[in-house]
């Protein structure tokens, strides 16, 4: 309608569609207590016009293709953005005043920033709150906290211990980042406190996140007991973990995270190579904690136990809500097409429709993009997944390493661990399905390890493979493809109702992947098969399905596109959702000693994002905003945003600078 009287947003223009519809809006707290009804006309200009009081924009985005992020079908509008909020949506051209930034966007798509809800920048962002490498893709939500890890509680050390091998971060640059956060004073003792020192840093995407439950249960039982099989938390320490959970979702966390995947392993020394904290909880424990999450409609992110299928049941059916009981809003790792078990993707989406046919709320986390992994030597974390491959992970140094891969006892183990085929399990264990990228021998590179044995006197693949890792060590770099790796299934998937886009890992596993582009890929993908006559969505709900679908999932002030809503702002060129989106290049960390991450770069489709109606990316590059001032905000569930007053402060002192300035052409 024409005036905006929704839930938390202030009378004005909610759309300037032009139009002849009527709505009504039923407004609690009449004068006899009745519903107050109002009607509303669409009108064809804004408000401010009617009031001779011309309306005034930071920033008009001029003729775009608008999607609003409810799925709803896009249309060609201008986009006025003031106070950090989308305060216009107009079929009619707005009018700019001196200072109004004006974007044109004639033939570019401008939708919400997207939403990253499995991420692990939990220490990168500490020291690095920027967070260029999902904001330069158009990601400009990220969520917190996956996999049962978080730093709300645990100490330095223990952080260390948890994301170091989990996560493939260098477990000294976890504890060196938490140790100095300590020692400036800038530290936190809960989840109040933590959400606080978030927002004193430079954030440049918005934030929410997960309370992970290895952090509670490390925090309340110490590493060592929580991860001993006979150890069972007491009592009191069950009531303290009760109690850290409420907390943080009295903090406005989306919820909680679990794992029961057996083979994320601990760094360290003190408990190296146990599982996870989470992993050692029975459900006297889990059923209080998933209790507290049911009441409050939060979110449970559990990752099941893959080599014991019965928990990816349980799992799944916990979320119904049988009889009177709310049901658990649950997103559960991961739904993906495994080349080594082709068929378990079709179960996968059978079990998501039947727990949700029966009242659960439920939704399998995708990736949809070809799952495509790196390797430096044999740092990967699929060796975890059985025994030979863990134990040579286990090793921290090179000399013992190759030591033990020179032992044949251990090759003949290695062997039979590669040829066991059957059984649950993520790597498909074929090294001709494995192609050498890099390696000091040149003559090697662009062969699998399948060829190489082959070209060596037919050696076995897994015997090549680790007479190359003993020769070149971490120098020799290979990839292969593990998942969704076809393009049909991955389209059933898109379409379907039980999964979310989403599972980058971004932050994480630095040298082996880069997703940070992943809804940039879903929509090539969409636009690829609608330009060949064989649409499997449109783009309208993809679009849909990377912000509104998955900020009403988790009930955060994200995802839209409408007015009284965040400017949280992507703008794609569609003409360059081209091949680069599949590349991969390499960028140091500065916050990781300069180690070198994999990234994606495809600058030219991203001619634009806004984050709180600031400027954070041009032309695919960050602009100097980005880790210098604070655009993004803690996104707390159930809760209306506030726009950071340091991005306000800007908006104010930009419009006062450029006051003489008549409005300015910026090509997007």
């Amino acid at each position: 309608g024409a005036v905006g009287l929704g839930r938390g947003v202030p009378v004005g223009v909610r759309r300037c569609d032009g139009g002849g519809d009527r709505r009504r809006l039923r407004l609690p707290g009449g004068p006899t207590g009745d519903p107050v009804r109002i009607e509303t006309r669409p009108l064809d200009r804004p408000l401010g016009h009617l009031l001779n009081d011309p309306v005034t924009y930071d920033t008009i985005i001029r003729n775009g293709l608008w999607f609003d992020g409810t799925g709803g079908e896009p249309a060609v509008r201008d986009l006025g953005i003031r106070d950090g909020r989308v305060a216009a949506v107009s079929a009619t051209p707005l009018e700019a005043s001196p200072g109004t930034e004006v974007i044109e966007a004639t033939g570019r798509w401008v939708m919400p920033g997207m939403v990253d809800i499995h991420t692990h920048y939990d220490v990168e962002v500490l020291e690095g709150p920027g967070l260029s490498e999902s904001l330069r893709h158009g990601v400009t939500t990220l969520l917190l906290g996956s996999c049962s890890l978080s730093t709300v509680h645990v100490d330095p050390v223990d952080a260390g211990d948890l994301f170091g091998r989990v996560e493939a971060i260098p477990r000294q640059h976890v504890i060196g980042a938490l140790q100095r956060i300590r020692e400036s004073g800038e530290g936190w003792d809960g989840p109040s406190s933590y959400v606080a020192a978030l927002e004193r840093r430079p954030l440049g995407p918005n934030l929410a996140a997960f309370v992970g439950h290895s952090d509670l249960r490390t925090a309340v039982m110490g590493l060592d007991r929580a991860t001993r099989k006979q150890v069972r938390p007491s009592r009191a320490e069950q009531r303290r973990m009760e109690q850290m959970l409420t907390d943080a979702l009295d903090s406005g966390f989306v919820g909680m995270s679990a794992q029961q995947l057996l083979f994320d392993k601990l760094d360290g020394d003190l408990c190296r190579s146990r599982t996870l904290p989470s992993t050692y909880a029975k459900g006297r424990e889990m059923r209080p904690l998933r209790s507290i999450l049911r009441r409050r409609g939060r979110v449970l992110q559990a990752g099941p136990d893959a080599s014991h299928p019965h928990t990816i049941v349980t799992q799944a059916f916990g979320s119904v809500g049988w009889g009177r009981r709310k049901p658990l809003r649950t997103s559960l790792l991961s739904a993906a097409d495994i080349k080594a078990i082709p068929f378990i993707i079709h179960l996968m989406n059978l079990l998501g429709g039947v727990v949700n046919r029966l009242g659960g709320d439920f939704r399998w986390q995708h990736l949809p993009v070809p799952f495509e992994v790196y390797a430096d030597g044999i740092d990967l974390v699929i060796f975890e997944e059985f025994g030979s491959g863990a134990t040579a992970l286990h090793l921290q140094e090179q000399a013992a390493r190759e030591e033990l891969f020179r032992s044949e006892d251990y090759r003949r183990a290695f062997r039979k661990d590669y040829e066991s085929k059957y059984g649950p399990r993520v790597w498909h264990r074929d090294f001709f399905d494995a192609e050498i990228v890099a390696c000091p021998d040149a003559s090697v590179v662009g062969k699998s390890f399948g060829q190489v044995g082959l070209e060596r006197g037919g050696l076995h693949p897994v015997d090549a493979f680790l007479d190359l890792v003993i020769e070149y060590g971490t120098a020799m770099r290979w990839r292969t493809t593990i998942s969704n790796h076809r393009p049909r299934i991955l389209q059933k998937m898109a379409q379907s109702p039980h999964v979310q886009m989403g599972f980058s890992d971004a932050g994480a596993h630095l040298r082996n992947m880069a997703f940070y582009n992943f809804g940039l890929r879903l929509l090539k993908h969409v636009r690829d098969a609608e330009r060949a006559g064989r649409p499997f969505l449109t783009v309208a709900q993809a679009v849909h399905r990377v912000t509104g679908e998955l900020a009403e999932f988790y009930d955060i002030d994200a995802g839209h596109l409408r007015v009284g809503d965040r400017a949280d702002v992507l703008v794609v060129d569609p003409e360059r959702l081209d091949a680069s989106l599949e590349e991969y290049a390499e960028e140091p960390v500065a916050q990781y000693g300069g180690l070198s991450r994999m990234v994606n770069r495809n600058d030219a489709t991203v001619p634009l994002v806004m984050v709180g109606g600031q400027v954070v990316v041009r032309d695919g590059v960050p602009t100097s905003l980005v880790g210098t001032q604070r655009t993004g905000s803690f996104l707390r569930a159930g809760q209306r945003s506030s726009i950071p007053v340091s991005a306000a402060a800007s908006e104010s002192s930009t419009a006062s600078d450029q006051a003489s300035l008549t409005a300015t052409q910026v090509s997007a």
